[in-house]
Protein backbone atom coordinates (compact mmCIF):
# COMPACT_ATOMS: atom_id res chain seq x y z
CA UNK A 1 0.00 0.00 0.00
CA UNK A 2 3.22 2.52 0.48
CA UNK A 3 3.03 2.66 -3.63
CA UNK A 4 -0.56 3.96 -3.37
CA UNK A 5 0.50 6.37 -0.59
CA UNK A 6 -1.10 10.03 -1.20
CA UNK A 7 -0.05 13.65 0.01
CA UNK A 8 -2.58 15.42 1.71
CA UNK A 9 -4.42 18.35 -0.17
CA UNK A 10 -4.16 20.67 2.27
CA UNK A 11 -0.75 19.70 3.56
CA UNK A 12 0.56 20.62 -0.32
CA UNK A 13 -0.90 24.08 -0.36
CA UNK A 14 0.60 24.96 2.70
CA UNK A 15 4.38 23.59 1.40
CA UNK A 16 3.58 25.87 -1.92
CA UNK A 17 3.00 29.23 0.98
CA UNK A 18 6.30 28.42 2.78
CA UNK A 19 9.81 28.79 2.47
CA UNK A 20 11.34 28.96 -0.82
CA UNK A 21 8.38 29.52 -2.96
CA UNK A 22 8.04 30.91 -6.39
CA UNK A 23 7.03 34.39 -6.87
CA UNK A 24 3.69 34.97 -8.00
CA UNK A 25 3.93 37.04 -11.24
CA UNK A 26 1.11 35.84 -13.48
CA UNK A 27 -2.41 37.04 -14.71
CA UNK A 28 -5.37 35.17 -16.73
CA UNK A 29 -4.36 37.36 -19.51
CA UNK A 30 -0.50 36.03 -19.01
CA UNK A 31 -1.85 32.80 -18.30
CA UNK A 32 -4.06 32.93 -21.99
CA UNK A 33 -0.42 34.10 -23.74
CA UNK A 34 1.73 31.20 -22.35
CA UNK A 35 -0.85 28.52 -23.35
CA UNK A 36 -1.13 29.95 -26.91
CA UNK A 37 2.55 30.73 -26.72
CA UNK A 38 3.21 26.74 -26.27
CA UNK A 39 0.12 25.48 -29.27
CA UNK A 40 0.76 27.55 -31.82
CA UNK A 41 4.11 26.63 -33.25
CA UNK A 42 5.35 23.46 -34.81
CA UNK A 43 1.44 22.38 -35.46
CA UNK A 44 0.73 25.12 -37.46
CA UNK A 45 3.48 25.72 -39.29
CA UNK A 46 4.37 22.13 -39.82
CA UNK A 47 2.17 18.94 -38.89
CA UNK A 48 -0.68 20.45 -41.00
CA UNK A 49 0.87 19.14 -44.19
CA UNK A 50 1.74 16.20 -42.51
CA UNK A 51 -1.92 15.75 -41.45
CA UNK A 52 -3.43 16.87 -44.58
CA UNK A 53 -1.11 13.76 -46.41
CA UNK A 54 -3.02 11.11 -44.18
CA UNK A 55 -6.30 13.15 -43.92
CA UNK A 56 -6.86 14.58 -46.97
CA UNK A 57 -9.22 17.92 -46.58
CA UNK A 58 -10.80 15.86 -43.74
CA UNK A 59 -8.22 17.34 -41.57
CA UNK A 60 -10.48 20.16 -40.61
CA UNK A 61 -12.15 16.90 -38.94
CA UNK A 62 -9.13 15.99 -37.36
CA UNK A 63 -8.33 19.15 -35.51
CA UNK A 64 -11.69 18.94 -34.36
CA UNK A 65 -11.67 15.74 -32.76
CA UNK A 66 -8.25 16.60 -31.36
CA UNK A 67 -9.70 20.20 -29.85
CA UNK A 68 -12.76 17.88 -28.08
CA UNK A 69 -10.18 15.45 -27.22
CA UNK A 70 -8.42 18.27 -25.21
CA UNK A 71 -11.37 20.24 -24.36
CA UNK A 72 -12.77 17.52 -22.11
CA UNK A 73 -9.30 17.43 -20.84
CA UNK A 74 -9.22 20.81 -20.25
CA UNK A 75 -11.95 21.07 -17.93
CA UNK A 76 -10.59 18.66 -15.80
CA UNK A 77 -7.67 20.52 -15.80
CA UNK A 78 -9.51 23.67 -15.09
CA UNK A 79 -10.82 21.82 -11.70
CA UNK A 80 -8.00 20.47 -10.46
CA UNK A 81 -5.98 23.90 -10.99
CA UNK A 82 -8.60 25.73 -9.01
CA UNK A 83 -8.24 23.16 -6.02
CA UNK A 84 -4.49 22.89 -5.97
CA UNK A 85 -2.66 25.87 -7.21
CA UNK A 86 0.60 24.13 -6.63
CA UNK A 87 3.73 23.58 -9.27
CA UNK A 88 3.66 19.93 -10.76
CA UNK A 89 0.62 20.11 -13.11
CA UNK A 90 -0.68 16.66 -13.57
CA UNK A 91 1.72 14.85 -11.52
CA UNK A 92 0.94 16.73 -8.37
CA UNK A 93 -3.00 16.25 -9.21
CA UNK A 94 -1.84 12.53 -9.13
CA UNK A 95 -0.10 12.41 -5.67
CA UNK A 96 -3.06 13.44 -4.57
CA UNK A 97 -5.53 11.39 -5.74
CA UNK A 98 -3.88 8.27 -7.25
CA UNK A 99 -1.28 7.88 -5.09
CA UNK A 100 3.01 8.33 -5.44
CA UNK A 101 3.36 5.11 -7.66
CA UNK A 102 1.24 6.65 -10.07
CA UNK A 103 2.18 10.29 -9.70
CA UNK A 104 5.89 9.02 -10.23
CA UNK A 105 5.20 7.63 -13.85
CA UNK A 106 3.30 10.70 -14.95
CA UNK A 107 6.39 12.78 -13.95
CA UNK A 108 8.46 10.39 -15.39
CA UNK A 109 5.77 10.27 -18.43
CA UNK A 110 5.92 14.11 -18.36
CA UNK A 111 9.63 14.18 -18.33
CA UNK A 112 9.72 12.82 -22.02
CA UNK A 113 7.10 15.12 -23.53
CA UNK A 114 8.47 18.53 -22.50
CA UNK A 115 11.98 17.21 -22.99
CA UNK A 116 11.60 15.54 -26.73
CA UNK A 117 9.20 18.30 -27.66
CA UNK A 118 11.64 20.95 -26.65
CA UNK A 119 14.69 19.44 -28.46
CA UNK A 120 12.34 18.73 -31.54
CA UNK A 121 10.62 22.25 -31.55
CA UNK A 122 14.35 23.38 -31.36
CA UNK A 123 15.79 21.83 -34.40
CA UNK A 124 12.61 22.88 -36.41
CA UNK A 125 13.28 26.39 -35.51
CA UNK A 126 16.79 25.73 -36.77
CA UNK A 127 15.41 25.14 -40.31
CA UNK A 128 13.58 27.96 -40.30
CA UNK A 129 15.65 30.14 -39.26
CA UNK A 130 18.32 28.82 -41.80
CA UNK A 131 15.50 29.59 -44.32
CA UNK A 132 15.07 32.89 -43.28
CA UNK A 133 19.27 33.55 -43.54
CA UNK A 134 19.23 31.83 -46.80
CA UNK A 135 16.92 34.56 -47.96
CA UNK A 136 19.50 37.25 -47.62
CA UNK A 137 22.24 34.95 -48.83
CA UNK A 138 23.45 34.21 -45.67
CA UNK A 139 24.61 30.48 -45.17
CA UNK A 140 26.52 28.77 -42.08
CA UNK A 141 28.88 26.19 -42.63
CA UNK A 142 27.79 22.96 -43.30
CA UNK A 143 28.89 21.09 -40.12
CA UNK A 144 26.81 23.49 -38.10
CA UNK A 145 23.81 23.44 -39.90
CA UNK A 146 22.46 19.75 -38.31
CA UNK A 147 23.39 16.80 -36.44
CA UNK A 148 25.37 13.50 -37.54
CA UNK A 149 23.72 12.31 -40.41
CA UNK A 150 20.83 14.56 -40.60
CA UNK A 151 21.32 15.34 -44.48
CA UNK A 152 22.08 12.22 -46.33
CA UNK A 153 25.05 13.28 -48.81
CA UNK A 154 26.35 16.54 -46.87
CA UNK A 155 28.75 16.51 -44.22
CA UNK A 156 27.09 17.91 -40.81
CA UNK A 157 27.86 17.15 -37.30
CA UNK A 158 26.28 19.74 -34.89
CA UNK A 159 23.24 21.59 -35.30
CA UNK A 160 24.49 25.05 -33.81
CA UNK A 161 21.23 27.19 -34.21
CA UNK A 162 19.38 24.58 -32.38
CA UNK A 163 21.44 24.45 -29.60
CA UNK A 164 21.74 28.50 -29.22
CA UNK A 165 18.13 28.75 -29.14
CA UNK A 166 17.99 26.29 -26.01
CA UNK A 167 20.14 28.00 -24.30
CA UNK A 168 19.10 31.73 -24.88
CA UNK A 169 15.78 30.20 -23.24
CA UNK A 170 16.95 28.70 -20.57
CA UNK A 171 19.13 31.93 -19.94
CA UNK A 172 15.86 33.73 -20.03
CA UNK A 173 13.79 31.44 -17.38
CA UNK A 174 16.75 31.38 -15.31
CA UNK A 175 16.09 35.10 -14.85
CA UNK A 176 12.86 35.10 -14.28
CA UNK A 177 8.95 34.60 -14.54
CA UNK A 178 8.24 38.11 -15.04
CA UNK A 179 10.94 38.72 -17.81
CA UNK A 180 9.65 35.37 -19.57
CA UNK A 181 6.11 36.45 -19.59
CA UNK A 182 7.12 40.18 -20.83
CA UNK A 183 8.78 38.09 -23.88
CA UNK A 184 6.20 35.31 -24.54
CA UNK A 185 3.52 37.96 -24.31
CA UNK A 186 5.20 40.36 -27.02
CA UNK A 187 6.22 37.22 -29.30
CA UNK A 188 2.84 35.66 -28.96
CA UNK A 189 1.01 38.38 -30.21
CA UNK A 190 3.08 39.00 -33.12
CA UNK A 191 2.65 35.75 -34.38
CA UNK A 192 -0.85 35.74 -33.74
CA UNK A 193 -1.14 38.25 -36.04
CA UNK A 194 0.73 36.67 -38.64
CA UNK A 195 -1.57 33.96 -38.51
CA UNK A 196 -4.56 35.93 -38.72
CA UNK A 197 -2.71 37.98 -41.67
CA UNK A 198 -2.20 34.81 -43.46
CA UNK A 199 -6.39 33.91 -43.07
CA UNK A 200 -7.22 37.43 -44.09
CA UNK A 201 -5.06 37.09 -47.37
CA UNK A 202 -4.89 33.63 -48.09
CA UNK A 203 -8.82 32.92 -48.16
CA UNK A 204 -9.19 34.62 -51.37
CA UNK A 205 -7.42 31.69 -52.97
CA UNK A 206 -9.17 28.82 -52.02
CA UNK A 207 -10.65 26.67 -54.35
CA UNK A 208 -13.18 24.73 -53.67
CA UNK A 209 -12.80 21.89 -56.14
CA UNK A 210 -9.70 21.04 -54.01
CA UNK A 211 -12.24 19.94 -51.04
CA UNK A 212 -13.69 16.68 -52.93
CA UNK A 213 -13.40 14.43 -52.45
CA UNK A 214 -13.78 15.44 -48.40
CA UNK A 215 -12.60 12.27 -47.51
CA UNK A 216 -10.82 10.39 -49.54
CA UNK A 217 -9.40 8.04 -46.95
CA UNK A 218 -12.25 7.79 -44.98
CA UNK A 219 -13.05 8.46 -41.36
CA UNK A 220 -10.21 6.26 -40.53
CA UNK A 221 -7.61 8.71 -42.35
CA UNK A 222 -9.43 11.35 -40.22
CA UNK A 223 -8.81 9.45 -36.88
CA UNK A 224 -5.17 9.03 -38.33
CA UNK A 225 -4.90 12.68 -38.88
CA UNK A 226 -6.46 13.38 -35.29
CA UNK A 227 -3.43 11.09 -33.54
CA UNK A 228 -1.13 13.00 -35.32
CA UNK A 229 -2.37 16.64 -35.29
CA UNK A 230 -2.91 16.33 -31.15
CA UNK A 231 0.55 16.99 -31.17
CA UNK A 232 -0.43 20.84 -32.18
CA UNK A 233 -2.64 21.40 -28.74
CA UNK A 234 0.24 20.22 -26.86
CA UNK A 235 0.88 23.27 -24.29
CA UNK A 236 -2.11 24.12 -23.16
CA UNK A 237 -1.42 21.82 -19.91
CA UNK A 238 1.50 23.55 -19.52
CA UNK A 239 -0.37 26.48 -18.17
CA UNK A 240 -1.11 24.24 -14.81
CA UNK A 241 2.50 24.26 -14.26
CA UNK A 242 2.86 28.05 -13.45
CA UNK A 243 0.03 27.61 -11.08
CA UNK A 244 2.76 28.55 -8.29
CA UNK A 245 3.49 31.68 -9.73
CA UNK A 246 -0.24 33.45 -9.96
CA UNK A 247 -1.81 35.73 -8.35
CA UNK A 248 -5.33 34.47 -8.13
CA UNK A 249 -4.86 30.98 -9.24
CA UNK A 250 -8.32 29.53 -8.83
CA UNK A 251 -9.96 31.91 -11.07
CA UNK A 252 -6.95 32.74 -13.79
CA UNK A 253 -6.16 28.87 -14.54
CA UNK A 254 -9.05 27.73 -15.57
CA UNK A 255 -9.47 30.59 -17.89
CA UNK A 256 -6.18 30.65 -18.92
CA UNK A 257 -6.46 26.79 -20.02
CA UNK A 258 -9.88 26.90 -21.79
CA UNK A 259 -9.17 30.62 -23.48
CA UNK A 260 -6.09 28.98 -25.11
CA UNK A 261 -7.19 26.31 -26.05
CA UNK A 262 -10.45 27.84 -27.33
CA UNK A 263 -8.50 30.64 -29.28
CA UNK A 264 -5.87 28.01 -31.26
CA UNK A 265 -8.51 25.53 -31.96
CA UNK A 266 -10.19 28.13 -33.81
CA UNK A 267 -7.34 29.25 -35.70
CA UNK A 268 -6.17 25.80 -36.46
CA UNK A 269 -9.44 24.80 -38.19
CA UNK A 270 -9.60 27.93 -40.17
CA UNK A 271 -6.48 27.40 -41.49
CA UNK A 272 -6.23 23.99 -42.36
CA UNK A 273 -9.26 24.41 -44.10
CA UNK A 274 -7.67 27.47 -46.03
CA UNK A 275 -4.64 25.68 -46.62
CA UNK A 276 -6.61 22.39 -47.97
CA UNK A 277 -8.59 24.68 -50.24
CA UNK A 278 -5.52 26.38 -52.07
CA UNK A 279 -3.40 23.15 -52.14
CA UNK A 280 -4.20 19.76 -53.54
CA UNK A 281 -3.64 17.58 -50.54
CA UNK A 282 -1.02 15.18 -52.04
CA UNK A 283 1.48 18.06 -52.71
CA UNK A 284 1.91 18.42 -48.64
CA UNK A 285 3.89 15.00 -49.10
CA UNK A 286 7.42 15.47 -47.90
CA UNK A 287 6.96 18.95 -47.03
CA UNK A 288 7.41 20.74 -43.91
CA UNK A 289 6.86 24.15 -44.68
CA UNK A 290 2.97 23.52 -45.82
CA UNK A 291 2.24 27.41 -45.02
CA UNK A 292 4.89 28.94 -47.12
CA UNK A 293 3.53 26.34 -50.05
CA UNK A 294 -0.05 27.49 -49.90
CA UNK A 295 1.66 30.95 -50.37
CA UNK A 296 3.93 29.80 -53.45
CA UNK A 297 0.64 27.89 -54.71
CA UNK A 298 -1.51 31.42 -54.52
CA UNK A 299 0.98 33.33 -55.66
CA UNK A 300 1.67 35.44 -52.65
CA UNK A 301 5.67 35.20 -52.23
CA UNK A 302 6.44 38.10 -51.18
CA UNK A 303 4.49 37.19 -47.90
CA UNK A 304 6.35 34.01 -47.12
CA UNK A 305 8.44 36.49 -45.30
CA UNK A 306 5.90 37.08 -42.65
CA UNK A 307 5.56 33.57 -42.27
CA UNK A 308 8.89 32.80 -41.48
CA UNK A 309 8.89 35.07 -39.12
CA UNK A 310 5.79 33.70 -37.78
CA UNK A 311 7.35 30.15 -38.08
CA UNK A 312 10.27 31.34 -35.88
CA UNK A 313 9.22 33.36 -33.30
CA UNK A 314 6.05 30.67 -33.36
CA UNK A 315 8.54 27.70 -31.97
CA UNK A 316 10.38 30.56 -29.84
CA UNK A 317 7.57 30.63 -27.46
CA UNK A 318 6.90 26.80 -27.08
CA UNK A 319 10.20 25.97 -26.51
CA UNK A 320 10.05 28.80 -24.02
CA UNK A 321 6.78 27.22 -22.51
CA UNK A 322 8.03 23.43 -22.46
CA UNK A 323 10.93 23.89 -20.89
CA UNK A 324 9.16 26.35 -18.63
CA UNK A 325 6.91 23.07 -18.06
CA UNK A 326 9.71 20.87 -17.99
CA UNK A 327 11.59 22.80 -14.50
CA UNK A 328 8.46 23.12 -12.59
CA UNK A 329 7.86 19.33 -12.97
CA UNK A 330 10.95 18.59 -12.02
CA UNK A 331 11.26 21.29 -9.26
CA UNK A 332 7.53 19.97 -7.39
CA UNK A 333 9.12 16.13 -7.05
CA UNK A 334 11.99 17.23 -5.86
CA UNK A 335 10.09 19.03 -2.98
CA UNK A 336 8.54 15.69 -2.96
CA UNK A 337 11.62 14.19 -1.98
CA UNK A 338 11.57 11.76 -5.23
CA UNK A 339 14.19 13.53 -6.94
CA UNK A 340 17.21 15.15 -5.64
CA UNK A 341 17.03 18.49 -3.43
CA UNK A 342 19.07 20.35 -6.08
CA UNK A 343 15.85 20.58 -8.67
CA UNK A 344 14.23 22.83 -6.39
CA UNK A 345 16.52 25.40 -4.69
CA UNK A 346 15.23 28.54 -5.67
CA UNK A 347 17.47 31.76 -6.50
CA UNK A 348 17.35 34.27 -3.72
CA UNK A 349 17.19 37.13 -6.29
CA UNK A 350 15.22 35.77 -9.28
CA UNK A 351 12.91 33.24 -7.53
CA UNK A 352 13.22 30.57 -10.18
CA UNK A 353 14.39 27.27 -9.78
CA UNK A 354 17.74 28.29 -11.34
CA UNK A 355 19.61 24.97 -10.96
CA UNK A 356 17.21 22.83 -12.62
CA UNK A 357 16.63 25.25 -14.86
CA UNK A 358 20.17 25.29 -16.30
CA UNK A 359 20.42 21.70 -16.09
CA UNK A 360 17.33 20.75 -18.41
CA UNK A 361 17.95 23.68 -20.68
CA UNK A 362 21.46 22.37 -21.08
CA UNK A 363 20.20 18.60 -21.87
CA UNK A 364 17.17 19.74 -24.13
CA UNK A 365 20.55 22.15 -25.94
CA UNK A 366 22.60 19.34 -26.59
CA UNK A 367 20.08 16.88 -27.55
CA UNK A 368 18.96 19.60 -29.98
CA UNK A 369 22.29 20.09 -31.29
CA UNK A 370 24.15 16.36 -31.80
CA UNK A 371 20.90 14.20 -32.37
CA UNK A 372 18.73 13.75 -35.95
CA UNK A 373 15.53 13.96 -33.96
CA UNK A 374 13.68 13.73 -36.92
CA UNK A 375 9.34 13.46 -36.39
CA UNK A 376 8.96 12.57 -32.52
CA UNK A 377 5.26 13.90 -32.61
CA UNK A 378 4.01 10.34 -31.96
CA UNK A 379 6.24 10.09 -28.86
CA UNK A 380 5.31 13.33 -27.51
CA UNK A 381 1.69 12.45 -28.50
CA UNK A 382 1.27 8.82 -26.26
CA UNK A 383 2.62 10.43 -23.04
CA UNK A 384 0.79 13.11 -23.09
CA UNK A 385 -2.50 11.32 -23.90
CA UNK A 386 -1.44 8.83 -21.10
CA UNK A 387 -1.32 11.91 -18.89
CA UNK A 388 -4.74 13.16 -19.79
CA UNK A 389 -6.32 9.86 -19.47
CA UNK A 390 -5.31 9.62 -15.68
CA UNK A 391 -6.35 13.20 -14.85
CA UNK A 392 -9.84 12.73 -16.24
CA UNK A 393 -9.74 9.62 -13.80
CA UNK A 394 -8.60 11.37 -11.18
CA UNK A 395 -11.30 14.16 -10.87
CA UNK A 396 -14.21 11.25 -10.51
CA UNK A 397 -11.91 9.47 -7.80
CA UNK A 398 -11.54 12.69 -5.88
CA UNK A 399 -14.93 14.21 -6.46
CA UNK A 400 -15.86 11.01 -4.61
CA UNK A 401 -13.30 11.09 -1.99
CA UNK A 402 -13.20 15.02 -0.97
CA UNK A 403 -16.50 16.05 -2.55
CA UNK A 404 -15.72 19.10 0.54
CA UNK A 405 -12.90 20.40 -0.83
CA UNK A 406 -13.28 23.89 -1.93
CA UNK A 407 -13.38 23.97 -5.99
CA UNK A 408 -13.64 27.80 -7.63
CA UNK A 409 -13.96 25.80 -11.04
CA UNK A 410 -16.33 22.71 -11.39
CA UNK A 411 -15.47 20.49 -14.40
CA UNK A 412 -19.28 20.05 -15.63
CA UNK A 413 -20.98 16.86 -16.22
CA UNK A 414 -18.86 14.73 -14.29
CA UNK A 415 -18.43 11.38 -14.41
CA UNK A 416 -19.57 11.34 -17.91
CA UNK A 417 -17.32 14.43 -19.41
CA UNK A 418 -14.44 12.91 -17.62
CA UNK A 419 -14.99 9.56 -19.26
CA UNK A 420 -15.33 11.17 -22.68
CA UNK A 421 -12.06 12.88 -21.80
CA UNK A 422 -10.70 9.43 -21.19
CA UNK A 423 -12.47 7.81 -24.10
CA UNK A 424 -11.21 10.34 -26.65
CA UNK A 425 -7.65 10.04 -25.65
CA UNK A 426 -7.74 6.13 -25.43
CA UNK A 427 -9.08 5.98 -28.94
CA UNK A 428 -6.40 8.76 -30.20
CA UNK A 429 -3.29 6.39 -28.47
CA UNK A 430 -5.06 3.41 -30.33
CA UNK A 431 -4.17 4.78 -33.77
CA UNK A 432 -0.21 5.31 -32.66
CA UNK A 433 2.39 2.86 -34.55
CA UNK A 434 3.43 -0.07 -32.67
CA UNK A 435 6.75 0.97 -32.05
CA UNK A 436 6.12 4.20 -30.35
CA UNK A 437 3.99 2.53 -27.86
CA UNK A 438 7.12 -0.14 -27.94
CA UNK A 439 9.11 3.45 -26.82
CA UNK A 440 6.91 4.38 -24.48
CA UNK A 441 7.01 1.19 -22.51
CA UNK A 442 10.46 0.86 -22.37
CA UNK A 443 10.92 4.64 -20.90
CA UNK A 444 8.29 4.02 -18.50
CA UNK A 445 10.36 0.42 -17.47
CA UNK A 446 13.27 2.64 -17.11
CA UNK A 447 11.06 4.88 -14.63
CA UNK A 448 10.46 2.41 -12.45
CA UNK A 449 13.79 1.27 -12.00
CA UNK A 450 14.96 4.49 -10.68
CA UNK A 451 11.59 4.61 -8.62
CA UNK A 452 12.57 1.77 -6.62
CA UNK A 453 16.53 1.97 -6.58
CA UNK A 454 16.03 5.65 -5.75
CA UNK A 455 13.06 7.75 -5.00
CA UNK A 456 10.60 5.31 -3.00
CA UNK A 457 13.10 5.40 -0.07
CA UNK A 458 14.14 9.33 -0.47
CA UNK A 459 10.41 10.18 -0.86
CA UNK A 460 8.83 12.42 2.21
CA UNK A 461 6.17 10.70 2.76
CA UNK A 462 7.95 7.39 3.22
CA UNK A 463 10.35 8.92 5.78
CA UNK A 464 7.50 10.60 7.40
Amino acid sequence: MSLLRKKDVRQMLAASQGAGVLRKELSAFDLTMLGIGAIIGTGIFVLTGTGATVAGPGLVLSFIIGAIACGFAALCYAEFASMLPVSGSTYTYAYATLGEIIAWMIGWDLMLEYLLASSAVSVGWSGYFQSLLSGFGLHLPDALTAAAGARPGVETFFNLPAFVIAMLVTTLLAFGIKESKRVNNFVVLIKVAVVLLFIAIAVWHVKPANWNPALPYGMSGVFQGAAIVFFSFLGFDAVTCAAEEVKNPEKDIPRGVIWSLAICSVLYVIVSAIMTGIVPFMQFKGIDHPVSLALQVAKLDWFAGFVDLGAILGMLTVILVMTYGQTRILFAMSRDGLLPKVFSEVHPKYGTPYKATWLIGSIIALIAGFVPLGTLAELVNIGTLAAFTLIAAAIIVLRKREPDLPRKFHCPGVPYVPALAMLFCVFLMAQLSSLTWLCFVVWLVIGLVVYFGYSRQRSHLHKA
